[in-house]
């Protein structure tokens, strides 16, 4: 099959993308694909004229995950792996996603957004979270132990967004579940030794670890599966997609947010629990662009 596998674009995240990028059209091509990459940008779409059978978007954030090259694509009628614009949107702004989770019964941490300073900065108590509502790999995230951490992180955030988010810190085991066509892959546990999982705890090889046996109950992993699964259902995303999941010390489960497009970087999560799961990354993306292949031309149904 010819594939065209497009990476890089214009967000913060473009460096992350090209080594994601490269890692799935390796793969594609140990998997007999005829395979070509693209560095597209809203500038330069020249990629998406080369001949092929589907196209494989690995564009982290803005432009490449949060619709807008989606919308592109379908309106080209160009058959692609991965969620379609409306829940590509949903899943990329932190905000809408958990309005949509709330309105539907599943839990997620409380949340206020902001514009300017913070005349509380301490309303949803301390530690507390403060972050940019459409960014990914922990870029622009913040955790506040102290007022002073907040009015800090609030001045950084005012400056470069036209609003940002604050939010109830919860302490216990971050999980993160992989989904691959809606179905939970094994669920991993994140342990580091840095202060949280941040950038460099996510891509630098060492800082982190990908703990398959998680020290909670067996009926705690299989709601956070569910969980997972319900969440990307609510949102309307399809094929793959990673949630990442709080559970405190009451072992109760809090929906942080969805990725549409995890990363497939030599230390990303979803490669490691499809291999956990006996997928290989070849036949992990193989599946994939053969999933979209078969859904070309038929409606997106699941679109919200």
């Amino acid at each position: 099959m010819r594939v065209t596998v497009l990476c890089g674009g214009p967000s913060c995240e473009r460096e992350v993308s090209l080594v994601s990028g490269k890692g799935v059209a390796d793969a594609l091509r140990e998997a007999g694909h005829n395979v070509t990459v693209s560095d597209i940008s809203p500038d330069d779409l020249a990629g998406l004229d080369l001949p092929c059978d589907v196209i494989f978007p690995v564009l982290h954030g803005d432009f490449g995950e949060s619709g807008e090259l989606q919308e592109i694509l379908e309106a080209r009628g160009l058959p692609f792996v991965g969620s379609g614009s409306s829940a590509s949107r949903l899943g990329m702004d932190k905000i809408a996603a958990k309005q949509v989770w709330r309105d539907r019964g599943l839990s997620t941490p409380a949340w206020r957004v902001l514009r300017d300073i913070p005349e509380n900065p301490i309303e949803l108590g301390l530690p507390v979270v403060v972050k940019a509502i459409r960014s990914g790999s922990s870029i622009d995230v913040f955790i506040c132990k102290t007022a002073a951490d907040v009015l800090e992180a609030a001045r950084t955030l005012v400056g470069k967004h036209d609003e940002y988010m604050m939010e109830q810190f919860i302490a216990g085991t971050e999980l993160t579940v992989s989904l691959l066509e809606n179905r939970a892959l094994p669920v991993i546990a994140i342990e580091t030794g840095r202060e949280w999982y941040d950038f460099k705890a996510k891509y630098t090889q060492g800082q982190s670890q990908h703990n398959f046996a998680p020290p909670l109950p067996a009926e705690i992993i299989e709601r956070a599966k569910r969980l997972a699964v319900e969440a990307s259902r609510a949102l309307g995303c399809r094929d793959l997609g990673r949630v990442d999941i709080m559970v405190d010390a009451d072992n109760n489960c809090y929906l942080l947010e969805i990725n549409t497009i995890p990363g497939f970087t030599p230390t990303s999560l979803m490669p490691d629990a499809a291999a956990h799961a006996g997928i290989r990354f070849a036949e992990l993306v193989d599946r994939l662009v053969n999933v979209a292949w078969e859904r070309a031309g038929i409606p997106d149904a699941a679109a919200v």
